[in-house]
């Protein structure tokens, strides 16, 4: 396999006069995993994970840079199927062209909103995100997944000293919805005993309605020498009528070989009452390219149906190549 690539990756090279590179990486996840439904008893399973990522970049002779990723990954269906990229935004794929601090970017990639904002899960990670599965969790993704949209994102983002931009866009397929359009900045700084993170960001569809959607956030991230992690945002959502505000709030600690996360999120709907839950990550890496990982993540917060006293653990390795 690994001399096929090597012969592909030579063919490409001499094919024009500036070189191109094919790398693959890799990781893959296996332990247990279970979860529990209000009134139900405790569910164990197995859990294996694999996913290879294939990376391809390149350069002009005028000095344009250029790429592309692509993930095939098995095991996170039902059937263990493999299944590469599709543009329903369950793998991630790519493409970019970049020049300078500027650089554009179309795919399965995060929208201004999404790229600005901090999330609060800080500090380790499990096989299956147990500590990010609570009902109170948001990762920041915007509109990037809304129904009435498809996964495809054209980000556009240029970095000049701390801070960095992003302008995105989004179409509906259909033609049905107008475009959905992006602004964000993030500022990133030293402060001597500890690195901050302030990010901002905005999407909106343009419309009114039952079709309306929108969403402005801002967060914050501060990373200390002494190995503590803290990290807050706060957004609020529309969709048609509805409004969502949420708040979350992370921190977490690493040193040498250890990390332990904690992270709390709330959402306030209206008329709808709240959703709320935590989650807990803790990690060691063995060295290598493997780390045990123990996640747990559970609903809080019990005025909806959606949001009962559910809860998800896992425990396992993990391991990158």
């Amino acid at each position: 396999m690994k001399n096929i690539l090597f012969a592909s990756t030579a063919l490409v090279a001499f094919a024009g006069a500036a070189a191109a590179d094919v790398a693959i990486s890799g990781s893959a996840e296996m332990g247990l995993k279970g979860d529990k439904t209000a009134g139900a008893t405790q569910n164990t399973e197995f859990h294996t994970d694999i996913s290879v990522t294939f990376t391809m970049s390149g350069e002009t002779d005028n000095g344009l840079s250029f790429g592309a990723s692509i993930g095939l990954e098995d095991g996170g269906s039902a059937n263990g199927t493999a299944s590469i990229a599709t543009d329903d935004g369950s793998d991630d794929y790519t493409v970019f062209v970049a020049f300078g601090n500027a650089r554009l970017t179309m795919g399965d990639t995060d929208g201004a909103f999404d790229a600005a904002m901090q999330e609060v899960n800080v500090v380790g990670g499990s096989i299956n995100d147990a500590e990010t599965s609570h009902a109170g969790f948001n990762g920041n993704a915007g509109l990037d997944g809304d129904a009435l949209y498809d996964a495809q994102v054209a980000t556009f983002q240029y970095s000049a000293a701390s801070f960095t931009g992003y302008a995105s866009v989004m179409l509906d397929d259909a033609g049905t919805n107008d475009p959905v359009f992006g602004i964000g900045a993030k500022y990133a700084t030293d402060l001597g005993g500890a690195s901050v993170t302030v990010g901002l960001g905005y999407q909106s569809n343009g419309m009114s309605g039952a079709t309306k959607r929108d969403v402005w956030g801002v967060s914050a991230k501060a990373a200390m020498t002494n190995g503590i992690t803290g990290a807050v945002n706060y957004s609020v959502a529309n969709s048609g009528p509805t409004e969502t505000k949420h708040t979350g709030i992370g921190v977490g600690y690493s040193m040498n070989n250890i990390g332990l996360g904690l992270n709390w999120g709330q959402y306030d709907v209206t008329g709808g009452g709240k959703r709320a839950g935590y989650g807990l990550a803790a990690t060691y890496d063995l060295g290598g390219g493997m780390v045990a990982q123990f996640g747990y993540g559970a609903n809080t917060d019990h005025t909806t149906a959606a949001n009962a006293d559910d809860s998800l653990w896992s425990l396992g390795v993990a391991m990158s190549f």
